[in-house]
Order: C-alpha cells, then structure tokens, then sequence
C-alpha cells in the first residue's frame, strides 16, 4: 500500500472511533440523557478541525485534485459523490456546533436536534469511509504513479508536521480519547457496520 493512502486510512480509523462514541451519545441521549454543551462542542470540534479542515482538506485539496488532474471527473463519479458526502457530512456538524455554542441550559428543541444529526451522521460517515477505503483509494493507487503518490506522502506529513508546530495535532488526538473515554463506542455496533458492507468494502475496510 502507497503511503499516501496508509497515512489517510489511518486517520480514518481514529475518525471511527470517534464516531462509534458519537453513536454511544446518540443512543444514550435518545434514551433520556441530557445532552450537554461542552460535549456536542467537543464532537463538533473534532468533526471539524481534525475530519473536515485536516483529513478531507489532505483529500480535496491534494488527492482528489491529483486524481481529476489524471483524468477523473469532479462534476460525475466517485469524486464527485465523495464530495457531495463531505459536503453532508459538514451540514450535521454546524448543527452539533450551533448546539455546542454559547452558556447557560441547552434548550431542548436545539438538543433533540442536534441529536437528530448526530445519529444521521454516524452511518453517513461511516458509509463514505467504507467507500474510500474499498473503492476509492485502491483507484488512486491505480491511477497515480509512484512518483506522485510519494510526493502525497510527503505533502500530508508536512502538514501534519505544521499541526504539531501550533499544538493542534496533539490537542484534536486529546480530544479524541476524551471523547471515546466518556462515551465509549459499541464494539458490537461498530462490528455489524463492517459485517452489513458489501465484500468488496469489507477487505479492505481494515
């Protein structure tokens, strides 16, 4: 595997396990926990800096741009839908952010929605990580030389190196494992996601 893809596949397995705990909130605050600001703060944070702005920006910006530049259509197919998702993706987690602003008691309109979008975004996520990781990645690996994937590898790391510089890298990791900490994700519901894929997803989820 190009390094490139084994440095994104990781990131995806740390933004799963986030959104296993994610789920954990979801269903414990359906059944009646009261869902707290800091904590949709917290999720919408790490949604948005480290899934969003570092992990899809590596995508959007670096990948996906060197795989239209090699003849991959951005407007129809896989980028395309890719990007549709990212796109679906960010409007659940300014709901959960929004949620996340401001003090004082969270109202309970605002709380039973940004529940309502955190439980949708855990399957939607999840589903797009199973694509890029089955179908989409194994096409960059195809399409790209060597050459160019090397100089991804590159260009991820050293934005992964500024990241560290500021401190953000080992905050947004920080804030991770106190999310998953509180919230513990599932193994039994993470395990059927992988199960419920189709084949060609499943070897290479992992």
């Amino acid at each position: 595997m190009a390094k490139a893809i084994e440095l994104l596949m990781n990131e995806h397995r740390l933004i799963e396990r986030v959104l296993g705990s994610l789920e954990t909130f979801a269903v414990e605050a359906e059944g009646g926990l009261r869902a707290e600001r800091p904590v949709l703060a917290g999720y919408a944070g790490f949604f948005r800096e480290f899934a969003d702005a570092c992990h899809h920006g590596k995508e959007e910006d670096l990948l996906f741009a060197r795989m239209a530049a090699r003849g991959m259509p951005l407007e129809t197919g896989p980028l395309a839908v890719m990007l549709h998702e990212h796109r679906l993706g960010r409007a659940h987690v300014v709901v959960l952010r929004e949620a996340g602003e401001g003090q004082g008691p969270l109202a309970v309109a605002l709380a039973q929605r940004a529940v309502e979008h955190a439980a949708a975004f855990v399957p939607l996520l999840r589903g797009h990580i199973l694509k890029e990781d089955g179908i989409l990645y194994p096409m960059a690996e195809r399409l790209l030389p060597s050459d160019e994937l090397e100089e991804l590898a590159s260009r991820f790391a050293a934005q992964d190196a500024r990241l560290r510089v500021d401190g953000s890298y080992d905050r947004l990791h920080a804030l991770a494992e106190r999310l998953v900490a509180a919230f513990p994700p599932d193994p039994g519901r993470m395990a059927m996601v992988t199960e419920s894929a189709p084949a060609c997803l499943r070897s290479s989820a992992r």
